[in-house]
């Protein structure tokens, strides 16, 4: 049970991932890494059917996505986007509620089910005193987290976060993290695009390196960060050594 990238051609005009082979392993917390334009957004975009390849194929445990209903897919993948859209006038429990969309009939009626699993969305990101509040008038962190609980709402076996912690202050890209390690340890499938090295390596079980539209590496974080990486990929001499606090790897440039 994986999801499978078989010589993925994906993009846009201009820029197209380059035969893209890889397999993420199912309930890993997969995180991607490299430079900016290298292709890590477009490859999850691909995964989720955003964009649709020019070639090659992208298996969901076992199937084709592109071959799939929307609403089926919808069921097995839920994204939290690099820019999430805030629908004008709506309140935390309704944007978390949309999160429930691929359970609903035509009519859009909510179950008992659909209610129960909002209102425990809400608690796992601690909004439930927020509820009624417009999204609109959160601050960046909590918006950020209202959108997780959207993710968590509707209750997918796999999870994909594309730079979750883009323009948050540090304490907020920690809640964001936190929020993504605690679904993995639910045992979600988690695929996260993250710019930042050293949380990369703090919370992945393992990591992928791309660059010019290319995976350059996988494995694990202790395995993949390493000097002559950080030069190859980056361009930038550093030292890799032991956060103190984890052990995990990190990052110092010269």
């Amino acid at each position: 049970m994986s999801i499978d990238l078989k010589n993925i051609q994906s993009g846009y005009d201009g820029f197209r991932l380059k035969d893209v082979s890889l397999q993420i392993a199912r309930d890993s917390l997969t995180v991607l890494i490299g430079p900016n334009g290298c292709g890590k957004s477009t490859l999850l975009k691909t995964i989720s059917r955003e964009l649709h390849p020019r070639g090659g194929r992208v298996l969901l445990d076992s199937k084709d996505v592109t071959q799939q209903r929307s609403k089926l897919v919808a069921r097995q993948i839920s994204v939290l986007p690099q820019h999430p859209v805030v629908p004008p006038g709506i309140t935390v429990e309704q944007l978390v509620g949309y999160g429930r969309a691929p359970y609903q009939n035509l009519l859009g009626l909510r179950s008992s089910e659909d209610r129960l699993r909002v209102e425990d969305a809400l608690e796992i990101v601690d909004l439930s005193p927020l509820k009624d509040k417009l999204v609109s008038a959160l601050s960046g962190g909590q918006r950020q987290r209202a959108f997780v609980a959207m993710c968590i709402a509707q209750d997918t076996p796999y999870v994909l976060f594309d730079e979750p912690t883009s323009f948050l202050d540090i304490r907020y890209q920690y809640e964001v993290l936190d929020l993504m390690a605690t679904l993995h340890e639910q045992g979600k499938t988690v695929v996260a695009v993250l710019h930042d090295i050293a949380q990369a390596a703090r919370y992945a079980t393992d990591l992928v390196v791309m660059k010019d539209a290319q995976v350059r590496a996988v494995g694990k974080p202790t395995d993949i960060i390493t000097e002559d990486m950080l030069s190859a990929v980056y361009g930038i001499d550093a030292r890799v050594y032991a956060d103190p606090v984890t052990g995990t790897p990190a990052v110092s440039a010269l």
